[in-house]
């Protein structure tokens, strides 16, 4: 089981995913479990907006506690999940993300831009923007796929720009060139 069920995009026949290991097969249950007890529309909201900020934290390969905790408290507040819910769904998001990130990022994105307005997504680039810099530093990569899920969630350069301008502080290209002058 797991958060792409919510999405519509397990379809089971994919030959190319790894398949979970008993561990990660019981944090997926356990997720789902929670998951189930809530309206399908919120659980299939929660599920891909989690997928999708995890998916900015492993931008870099790793999931840092920092930005594992940003995450945690973003679902929290903004899924109105008890705390136990909302690091169990981040876990969940975690192991889906490194499971099946480089095949499913797109379905993923794009069954979230379907099903949420402007305003929404919108929100979620802010999301994005904070879980990278949660340990202050938003590396090339972060931003390079802050950049490409923008594009997919349909957003405009204009509202990748406003985004990205709250955390400018945090960027590493900028505190390069500052350093060396």
């Amino acid at each position: 089981m797991s958060l792409l069920r919510y999405l519509g995009l397990d379809s089971g026949t994919s030959k190319t995913l790894k398949t979970p290991t008993t561990r990660e097969a019981e944090t997926m249950r356990r997720i789902a479990a929670k998951l189930d007890m809530l309206p399908k529309d919120q659980a299939n909201h929660i599920a891909a907006f989690a997928y999708i900020l995890g998916r900015i934290a492993h931008a870099d390969s790793v999931f840092s506690e920092a930005e594992t905790s940003k995450m945690q408290e973003i679902v929290q507040d903004l899924g109105h999940l008890q705390e136990a819910q909302a690091m169990l769904v981040v876990e969940i998001a975690k192991n889906q993300v490194r499971l099946f990130g480089g095949t499913e990022n797109f379905l993923v994105t794009r069954r979230f831009k379907e099903m949420t307005s402007q305003q929404q997504r919108t929100e979620l680039l802010d999301c994005i923007f904070a879980v990278s810099a949660s340990d202050k530093s938003i590396s090339v990569l972060e931003e390079g796929q802050a950049g490409q899920i923008a594009k997919e969630l349909g957003l405009s350069h204009d509202d990748f720009v406003n985004a990205r301008l709250t955390y400018r502080e945090h960027f590493e290209t900028l505190k390069q060139l500052r350093s060396s002058h």
